[in-house]
């Protein structure tokens, strides 16, 4: 199977409609339709469902769409990356990082690099959430991480970079916020903003809640750490937030602390096996960061 074809393709596939896809592929129909049925023979069945007014995809072409826009990407990503190289760069590396450590960590750790790799060239992705991260880091389309445990899959090693904890970040006309440390209890009746169901952060925010005997009422959800305090500051709901979310200016926000504060860790990540001389080196530059733990400091989290 040859890259056009799977071009081509997810082209089809995306349109459902071979003139659209001819139009966005910057050529004819006729011959863009025999590209698809070469294709269809080499692999030996079916892709699509063709009739006079719409394209369906066959279950078999469910996957090859699936699958194959990864493998584009992939492709994508190994041209720059080789190109990059060729151009001079010591190497590659692809890097993402968490909520805020996308603002606060992510600038130190790209300058450290430029002091003491000028040649590595780092290609970052940004307010990524931990499965998301885990995923990359296991599929190789990521190198490290900065991400909040808990992982769930083996293959990854984590050395502890901090230790924050939760707060409450209210609208600034909350009965709340002319408190000062705060009963996480005392907001059981409070509607709460949160990251999505599947991130860590959320998991420690919900596990806290029921140990404080309540079950939260969500009310909204957001990936990013500033959409989600815009909307506390919108009036909302409230939520809980990494302390370090604190950095984010937000007028409408107040921040409070809880009593007994569930803590969240910050980690970097990579995938066990992976440990060349050039991510070593780079894996080295967190030492160095402001907070910074050892790797036998980690509490579990070392490898």
């Amino acid at each position: 199977m040859e890259t056009r074809h799977l071009k081509y393709f997810i082209a089809v596939a995306e349109e459902r409609h071979f003139g659209k896809a001819a139009a966005r592929l910057h050529m004819a129909q006729p011959p863009l339709s025999q590209q698809i049925r070469q294709l269809e023979e080499q692999l030996g069945t079916p892709l699509l469902v063709r009739t006079t007014r719409k394209v369906e995809l066959t279950p078999a072409g469910q996957v090859l769409l699936d699958r194959g826009r990864v493998l584009l990407q992939e492709l994508e990503v190994l041209e720059s990356d080789v190109r990059q190289v060729g151009d001079g760069a010591i190497g590659v590396l692809r890097v993402g990082f968490t909520g805020t450590a996308t603002y606060r960590l992510m600038p130190l750790i790209v300058q450290a690099a430029r002091r003491s790799m000028p040649g590595l060239r780092i290609t970052v992705q940004g307010e990524m959430l931990t499965p998301q991260m885990e995923a990359a880091l296991e599929e190789g389309r990521l190198d490290a991480a900065v991400l909040r445990p808990p992982v769930h899959s083996g293959g990854l090693a984590l050395k502890l970079l901090e230790q924050d904890q939760l707060v409450a970040a209210l609208p600034a006309d909350s009965p709340f916020a002319e408190k000062g440390t705060l009963e996480l209890a005392a907001l059981s009746e409070e509607g709460f903003i949160s990251y999505p169901g599947y991130s860590a952060v959320n998991s420690i925010f919900v596990d806290a809640c029921r140990g404080a005997g309540f079950q939260p009422k969500l009310v909204q959800e957001a990936k990013e750490t500033s959409t989600l305090l815009s909307l506390v500051a919108a009036g909302m709901g409230i939520a809980l937030v990494p302390m370090t979310s604190r950095m984010f200016s937000f007028q409408g926000v107040v921040f409070r602390p809880l009593r007994n504060p569930p803590p969240v860790d910050l980690a970097v990540a990579w995938s066990r096996g992976s440990e060349t001389p050039l991510l070593e080196s780079f894996l080295a530059l967190f030492d160095s960061l402001p907070g910074s733990h050892t790797a036998s400091e980690a509490q579990g989290l070392t490898p």
